[in-house]
């Protein structure tokens, strides 16, 4: 059995995310999404929120878990749930410096755990977890946003923004 682990924080998930982790659950046979916390970055939803839009967005995904992880290398994690490779998604030349020298990183840890590098299509490479985040909150925003999230974040974003507006 073929498994992958696809890690990140995905504060929130974007239809990039989702891309990696549908095409991610045809490569493998059973495909981990591994939310990361790190305990010295500040996310916008809580640990329980992000699984929760994990798993709405990903429920018609058969072969998919959605699990956490916090404060330890991804590659140790994938080892510990015995995962034979790593999923890691490039947007750009940056990521693919970074994830490149990653890649070699995690072969010194775990060489048994190779590395699988997808790259989303252009309309949707571009967006991150954070542009989203910082195109909430002008007028008109729902528009723009709602192109680039699943719908049950889209909802939890307008609630977010509510928040925000109340206090």
């Amino acid at each position: 059995m073929r498994r992958g682990v696809y890690a990140g924080s995905f504060d929130p998930v974007t239809h990039g995310h989702l891309w990696m982790i549908e095409h991610g659950t045809r490569v493998f046979d059973e495909m981990i999404v591994a939310i990361g916390e790190n305990p010295d970055k500040k996310y916008t939803f809580s640990v329980a929120e992000r699984v929760a839009m994990l798993k709405e967005t990903t429920a018609h995904l058969p072969n998919l878990r959605v699990e956490t992880f916090e404060n330890r290398f991804l590659v140790d994690y994938a080892r510990e749930e015995n995962a034979d490779f790593i999923l890691r998604g490039i947007r750009e030349a940056a990521d693919y410096e970074f994830e490149r020298k990653m890649r070699y990183v995690n072969a010194d840890l775990a060489p048994h755990i190779d590395t699988v590098f997808l790259m989303p299509p252009r309309e949707i490479a571009e967006i991150s977890s954070t542009m989203v985040k910082g195109l909430v909150g002008p007028e008109g925003w729902e528009k723009v946003v709602s192109q680039y999230v699943p719908a049950p974040v889209f909802l939890r974003l307008v609630e977010w923004r509510e928040r925000q507006r109340t206090g």
